[in-house]
C-alpha cells in the first residue's frame, strides 16, 4: 500500500498528543485514529504495533520541542553575556510551557524507554544529538562558559521544567524568573571583556 508521508506525520503527532493526555497505557491505534481525525484502522496501516508508534514518536518529538529559527535569530542579536543566557533559558521554559503536551509526552517516552530497548536506543540517540547541538551552539555563539557549563544548564533546566510542568505548586514560593536567574548566575561565568567585545562586532 502506498502511504502518504503527511498523514504518517499527522499520526505521529497524534500519538504524541495521546501520550501527553492519556499516558502510555492509553496509547492505542484507535485513540491515535480518533486524535488525528482519520478513519478507524488508519494508524494500523502505517505502523506495525505500539512499539513502532512509540519509536516514531521518539524520533519526531525533538522537532516539536525545538524553537523556530526566527525566534533564536531575534534573541541572538543581543550581546553574548549572562543576560543573554538568562533570556535563552527563559525562552526554553516559555516554549515548553506553551507546548506542554510535547514535554509531557517526552516524559512518558522516557519511562517507556526503560522497558523497551528499541525506544531507549532511539530516544538516547535523539537526546544525545540535541545536547551536542546545544553545546555546539553555545560555543559557536561565543556565549560565556564552556562545554561543562552547557551540561550543567541542561541538567538543571531539565529538573526545573519537570517540576514546573508536573507539580508547579512545589516551586510556587519561588518566582520562576528569579530561579532561572539564580541558576544562570551560579552556573555561567561572567563574560570576559574579549567575549563582550567580540559579540559587539558580530554581524546581525
Amino acid at each position: 500500500m502506498r502511504r502518504n508521508q503527511a498523514r504518517r506525520e499527522a499520526l505521529v503527532d497524534a500519538t504524541i498528543e495521546v501520550l501527553a493526555r492519556e499516558g502510555a497505557r492509553g496509547l492505542t491505534f484507535r485513540a491515535v485514529d480518533a486524535e488525528a481525525g482519520v478513519p478507524v484502522g488508519t494508524a494500523s496501516n502505517y505502523f506495525a504495533n505500539r512499539d513502532d508508534l512509540l519509536t516514531q514518536a521518539g524520533q519526531r518529538i525533538h522537532l516539536r520541542l525545538g524553537p523556530e529559527p526566527s525566534e533564536i535569530d531575534e534573541i541572538m542579536r543581543a550581546p553574548r553575556d549572562r543576560a543573554l543566557v538568562h533570556r535563552l533559558m527563559r525562552d526554553i521554559v516559555r516554549r515548553l510551557s506553551d507546548g506542554r503536551s510535547n514535554y509531557l509526552a517526552l516524559l512518558e517516552l522516557r519511562l517507556e524507554a526503560t522497558r523497551r530497548p528499541e525506544l531507549q536506543a532511539t530516544l538516547t540517540e535523539t537526546l544525545k544529538a540535541n545536547l551536542a547541538q546545544n553545546i555546539d551552539f553555545h560555543l559557536a555563539a561565543g556565549l560565556p562558559g564552556d562545554r561543562d557549563t552547557v551540561l550543567l544548564l541542561y541538567l538543571a533546566m531539565t529538573g526545573l521544567v519537570v517540576e514546573h510542568l508536573t507539580l508547579p505548586e512545589v516551586l510556587a514560593p519561588f518566582p520562576l524568573d528569579d530561579v532561572i536567574g539564580t541558576l544562570v548566575d551560579r552556573v555561567t561565568p561572567a563574560a570576559s571583556g574579549r567575549t563582550v567585545a567580540k559579540a559587539a562586532t558580530d554581524p546581525e
